[in-house]
């Protein structure tokens, strides 16, 4: 059983004792779940290695936890959360996903009106009789039917870091049969698109029937599609389809090409090559000839080497869809894009003083193994209730504890002062800014009100974004893909304010939320809005995700020059307000 299935037990045996107005234990299964979820490490791998004990030395996760992540690593069932699930039959990894339902809403809906999965939700709101039951209301109602409606429109695809994980343990795996010289991933998933439709992997091997033996009997194999010499399909337990091709080393760059897309890139690419007279397919790319009819290769192993001899700079996949990459290819002028091991610094880290499931130096010491130089806590501020959220006095406090850590890891990372500060329906923020000046960042962010016009909530967020001790807008759309769609906002006048105010706009890389989208990532590169690149961390393995805030950064066209965070910790000192 791996990572993000042990995970969604754990989270949904914290709803369900949510459910039972149960104390404490709810949050515990919350944080062992984020803790799961973004290991970079197999909780069956650690349970291999050292047993009951390794397990228990997972941040967030206790013994008695420990106790059920065995059980389901041991059996792939667990008791306790059967006996849940027996209680209410309910489909939360549906229901949850649907903005407004927490786990008190959800079992009301259940117990007045038998609500178990979507399709339940769906026909009581559309009979209106959601409406009608206390605290939902027509208002309630309508933002149900909004959320299902996005989560149809997404339907069958899944979040880049969702798959992500899975594609390459199934990489690794079919790396390590023998006879297997080459191994990688193309399609949506290698340039990086938010949500990922299938997957499409393709090897190198002189035993194609052994590769596809391998393959087609993977443990996270649900059906068998359809098995050839030297292509299978088959369906994994999660729904998504996966397709293997096995291709030969002459043709492999060529199809790792055609395989990754995009198709209009592909197009454009296939248009160029006709330019010369050659032709350009999955197999190669071909010129004519001496005799009628032939056709001769001149290039196809690698990617580099097709590019080179169209007369382009490679492109890097995250780029190829399209839209003006080619011209620039041309001419030698691509921007070179932020690497995956360019980030100094992460500038947005949830603690445990708030909804954060580790202490400010186990964050720290996580961050420093991996690398970074410098991060910041940026816990909420206090209308975030739920979350605890901390006023001037406990944030004055936790100022106190950031010194403290900073005095003992000296030489290994720098803790900078910060916050998540809310920005409350008239644009101004939920902090004064006698506490907001003492800060090393500020970020501000939207946490409700996210159905406002779109006139009405620009001006709210250029409001926040023009207040002085704003350095950073924390994802700046409040999107949560599949579940909540992007506040209406001017993007071009979103823009235009930072760059008059020198506000920094964050790409936020929880898989969820990509917030920024491409599209106006390249529109603050072109408009000289600087950028960070945060994990929005709230558990120690939650700084891997930077990657994919990374690939979203790459997708815009960001250079290294745009992202304060891949800056030394000085320079990026100097570019916040105060």
């Amino acid at each position: 059983m791996r990572n993000i299935e042990i995970a969604r037990i754990l989270s949904e045996i914290g709803e369900f004792l949510e459910m039972e107005s149960v104390a404490f234990k709810p949050r515990a299964y919350e944080r062992a779940a984020e803790a799961i979820a973004g290991s970079e490490e197999e909780a069956s791998h650690v349970y291999e290695r050292g047993g009951l004990k390794a397990l228990e030395d997972i941040p967030g996760v206790g013994v008695s936890i420990a106790e059920k992540i065995e059980e389901l690593l041991k059996t792939g069932r667990l008791k306790y959360y059967e006996q849940l699930k027996k209680k209410y039959p309910i489909n939360l990894s549906e229901l949850s996903k649907i903005e407004g339902l927490g786990p008190k809403t959800i079992q009301t809906l259940y117990k007045k009106l038998g609500v178990k999965d979507l399709a339940g939700l769906e026909k009581a709101v559309k009979s209106g009789k959601v409406k009608k039951l206390p605290r939902f209301g027509a208002k309630s109602e309508k933002k149900i039917l909004k959320s299902v409606e996005a989560y149809h429109r997404h339907s069958g695809r899944f979040l880049l870091g969702d798959v992500s994980q899975l594609a390459e343990t199934m990489r690794t795996r079919l790396a390590g049969t023998p006879h297997v010289s080459r191994v990688e991933i193309a399609g949506s998933l290698r340039r990086r698109k938010e949500t990922v439709g299938d997957l499409d992997i393709l090897v190198i091997s002189t035993k194609p029937k052994e590769i596809m033996e391998v393959f087609v009997s993977q443990p996270e194999v649900a059906q068998v599609i359809a098995r050839g010499g030297t292509k299978s399909s088959v369906r994994l337990k999660n729904g998504l389809d996966v397709d293997l091709r096995v291709v030969s080393a002459e043709s492999y760059g060529a199809a790792l090409a055609y395989f990754t897309g995009s198709k209009a890139h592909n197009v454009a690419m296939r248009g160029m090559a006709q330019e010369r007279g050659w032709k350009l397919n999955e197999y190669g790319l071909y010129k004519r000839g001496r005799s009628k009819g032939e056709w001769v290769s001149v290039a196809g192993r690698s990617e580099e080497e097709i590019y080179d001899k169209l007369g382009l700079e490679y492109v890097p996949p995250e780029m190829r869809e399209d839209t003006g990459e080619l011209n620039l290819a041309k001419a030698g002028k691509l921007p070179r894009v932020v690497g995956y091991d360019d980030l100094k610094g992460d500038l947005q880290v949830q603690s445990d003083w708030t909804d954060g499931s580790n202490s400010i130096e186990e964050l720290a010491v996580a961050a420093a193994r991996l690398g970074l130089n410098y991060i910041a806590i940026t816990d909420h501020s206090k209308r975030l209730a739920m979350a605890h959220g901390l006023d001037p006095a406990r944030l004055a406090k936790q100022g106190v504890e950031i010194d403290r850590v900073n005095k003992k890891l000296k030489g290994k990372i720098t803790v900078l002062k910060g916050t998540e500060c809310d920005i409350l329906k008239d644009g101004t923020l939920d902090l004064p800014d006698s506490a907001l000046s003492k800060l090393d960042v500020v970020g501000a962010a939207i946490h409700s009100y996210f159905d406002l016009p779109r006139k009405v909530q620009t001006e709210r967020l250029i409001r926040a974004i023009s207040n002085k001790h704003v350095d950073i807008i924390f994802h700046p759309t409040a999107r949560l893909i599949d579940r909540r769609e992007p506040c209406d906002l001017d993007m071009d006048q979103i823009i235009k304010a930072a760059k008059g105010t020198g506000t920094i706009l964050e790409v936020d890389a929880y898989p969820d939320r990509l917030d920024l989208k491409d599209e106006y990532i390249r529109k603050a590169v072109d408009a000289g809005v600087k950028l960070a690149i945060d994990s929005d961390a709230h558990a120690v393995g939650h700084f891997p995700l930077l990657k994919y805030g990374i690939a979203q950064a790459r997708r815009g066209w960001a250079k290294k020059s745009d992202v304060v965070n891949a800056w030394p910790l000085e320079r990026m000192k100097k570019m916040m307000k105060q």
